[in-house]
Formats: C-alpha cells, sequence, structure tokens
C-alpha cells in the first residue's frame, strides 16, 4: 500500500527516532523523548491499522486516534524544542504538515460517508 500518509506518518516516525536517540545520547534526556517515541511512533501504526479497519466507521475512528498521537507528539516536540533540548524546528513542521493530512483525510472519510 503506498497511500502518501502510511509513507508520510513512517517517514516520520523514523524521524522521531532519529531525533530521540539523539537527544538521549547527547542531552541525557529521556523523559520528554520516551513520550514523544511512544506518540510519534503510534501515529503511523493507527494510521496503517485504519487501513485494515472494519468499515468507514473503524476508519475514522483509527485516524482520530492517529490525530490525537500527532497533536502529542507535537506538544512533546515543543517542550524539547523550547526547553534548548533539540533546535531543528523541521521535526515541528513536519508534525503539523502530518496533522493537516489527517485532518483533511478524516473530513474526506466523514463527508463520503455520509453519501
Amino acid at each position: 500500500m503506498d497511500s502518501p500518509l502510511l509513507i508520510k506518518s513512517k517517514q516520520f516516525a523514523l524521524k522521531i527516532i532519529k531525533v530521540c536517540n539523539h537527544i538521549k545520547s547527547e542531552k541525557r534526556e529521556s523523559v520528554l523523548t520516551n513520550q514523544l517515541i511512544r506518540s510519534g511512533t503510534s501515529i503511523g501504526a493507527n494510521i496503517r491499522e485504519a487501513f485494515y479497519g472494519h468499515g468507514k466507521a473503524d476508519f475514522i475512528a483509527k485516524l482520530q486516534i492517529a490525530l490525537k498521537e500527532c497533536s502529542e507528539s507535537e506538544y512533546w516536540i515543543e517542550l524539547l524544542i523550547e526547553s534548548g533540548y533539540y533546535e531543528d524546528t523541521s521535526i515541528l513542521e513536519k508534525c503539523i504538515e502530518l496533522k493537516k493530512i489527517l485532518i483533511s483525510s478524516i473530513n474526506t472519510a466523514k463527508n463520503n460517508k455520509d453519501k
């Protein structure tokens, strides 16, 4: 399956893993990074699960869970950046981009469900 949402969420998860491993080794911070690894990798897992859901309602529900995880990831990234543990804001931009795609996908799925 080559959905842009699946591809982008997996790329994001891989980037999160690299960023968190870098912060852990360089800054010796693990509380925030452990939270971010959990939420950041969960996005793609929930999206993948959505594609194999039981009908449209299950698909939408899984995407909404992915959106919650994405929003949580955005929070942890903001904390890492604003606390000085990480400087590169491109990961935050990727998170926001993924969030926008998820919102759009959920809205499209909801509109198609009603038809």
